[in-house]
């Protein structure tokens, strides 16, 4: 579905930041190249490695 299609995803520090391991996990299912880049104040919501785990 989403097959050669590359996504820039940049994380924020955002109570919402904890969705975007989900959404990093859902676009790759769907066959996507996910690059998260992710601010200093995303860290204090998701935590790099989980984020690097999933990409």
């Amino acid at each position: 579905m989403l097959e050669n299609t590359r996504i820039l995803l940049i994380i924020g520090g955002g109570i919402a930041a904890y969705k975007s391991l989900d959404l990093i996990r859902r676009l790759r299912e769907r066959g996507a190249s996910v690059t998260p880049v992710m601010t200093s104040a995303a860290a204090e919501f998701v935590t790099p490695m989980a984020v690097s785990a999933l990409s």
